[in-house]
């Protein structure tokens, strides 16, 4: 959530923020008046209590009528008191619960606009001609058949559409993904972490998936907890309700877990592989750091992406995600999308978001310097999502006879195999 100060401030901030996201800017003046009726009702309820307490103790002392309009003053009180309370308590509720729809401030230099509005920072590597090389590309569902790797038919019948199977150098290459990218995440001081798949409500909404993303949720009812859709979601909330001390600072976690997501109104988008699917595993980077260093860290996280795609050898670009297309909690959000030849595009494989104190303030996680408390920054990032980069790296790297060519980094990781060969012609 955002700051309430800063919003009585400089509500035009807010309002051009909102307008900016697309979302609703009558928003800002409703959660205005819940604050100022929060407010003013906090400081009637606090002027009855002060005189409550002080004609309290004049009663002991008088007698006769003098008495008895007192108390039948002091019963006035009291009932006028907890009507103060009760509206400071309403006031309250509807301010906090108007806060948790507002979106994080966007930051100035996200470009405005939806989807499609996106700037290209950067382009990096050599996309592939495949007709100079003399053969079509395979796709990557075809090449994970060849492969003997990729089973979405058995998957579809086990669990479903959208569902797969790795198998054999398959489920090696996800272990070496994996493997290779903590690797990188450790050397560069993340700490490992694997996390819990499943989280209590305070934690998914805290950082911000409650919201506009919760229709992608998994929810368990019966036990009231939800399938995480990134590792972001238990690594913001590890350090739920805590103060850290400053000289702590920066957090970095790296961590590895199962994700879920329904890809609600997905319906016929990337139905064909591995592209878009339910399940799927991930190493995720996340970071805490002090809110004046939340943009060099997200411009590190952003780094260590595209050292982690240039490390596999893939052509990509870097954009600068427009502010309809940012999720609630963002600020300012990067992706790294890989050229996927057969489509003949760039596709989204790693997102970095810098959400300020957003999710802090959900959260109450803060840091200590001397006697100052106040709300960190959080910073997450993807490292590699596996199914869509092990597309990317068949396709990039096939080779005329179906096979696929290892890069350099992952093959100590898969015996020194240098080439995926095929299984089946």
């Amino acid at each position: 959530m955002i700051d309430l100060r800063l919003l009585r401030e400089d509500p035009d901030r807010v309002r051009a923020s909102q307008r900016a996201r697309g979302e609703d800017v009558a928003l800002v003046d409703a959660l205005l008046s819940a604050d100022e009726r929060r407010r003013s009702s906090g400081v009637r309820f606090d002027e009855l209590r002060s005189e409550q307490k002080s004609l309290g103790k004049l009663i002991p002392k008088a007698s006769g009528d003098e008495k008895a309009e007192l108390l039948k003053k002091a019963s006035q009180l009291a009932a006028d008191v907890k009507a103060a309370d009760a509206e400071r308590d309403a006031a309250d509720a509807e301010t906090q619960e108007l806060l948790l729809k507002l979106g994080n401030l966007v930051h100035p230099d996200v470009p405005v606009g939806g989807e499609e509005d996106f700037v290209t920072l950067e382009t990096h590597g050599t996309i592939r001609d495949f007709g100079a090389e003399g053969f079509e590309p395979r796709d990557h569902l075809e090449l994970g058949q060849l492969l003997g790797a990729i089973d979405v038919e058995r998957g579809a019948k086990v669990s479903g559409s959208r569902f797969y199977f790795l198998t054999g150098v398959g489920a090696l290459l996800e272990l070496a993904l994996v493997n290779a990218a903590m690797a990188q995440a450790t050397a560069a001081g993340f700490t490992p972490m694997l996390t819990p798949a499943l989280v209590r409500p305070q934690s998914m909404a805290g950082t911000g998936f409650l919201g506009q993303a919760a229709q992608d949720v998994y929810h368990l009812p019966n036990d009231d907890l939800y399938l995480v859709g990134t590792s972001e979601v238990a690594l913001a909330a590890y350090h739920m309700d805590e103060i850290i001390e400053a000289d702590r600072l920066p957090l970095r976690y790296a961590g590895f877990s199962p994700c879920f997501r329904r890809e609600a109104g997905s319906h016929g988008k990337d139905t064909r592989g591995i592209f878009r699917v339910h399940q799927f595993d991930k190493v995720e980077m996340f970071s805490y750091v002090a809110p004046e260093d939340s943009q060099a860290e997200h411009q590190r996280l952003l780094e260590w992406e595209k050292q982690w795609l240039t490390s596999l050898e893939l052509p990509f670009r870097v954009i600068d995600v427009a502010s309809a297309d940012l999720g609630s909690s963002a600020a300012r959000k990067f992706d790294c999308e890989a050229w996927i030849p057969t489509q003949g595009k760039y596709r989204e494989l790693t997102s970095t978001s810098d959400c300020t104190e957003f999710q802090s303030r959900r959260l109450s996680i803060r840091v200590r310097e001397g006697k100052q408390v106040r709300p960190l920054a959080t910073l997450n990032g993807t490292l590699c999502a596996v199914p869509r980069t092990i597309v990317a790296i068949l396709e990039n790297h096939q080779q005329a006879d179906g096979s696929v060519r290892v890069p350099e980094v992952l093959r100590p990781y898969l015996g020194g195999r240098e080439v995926l060969e095929p299984v089946a012609k």
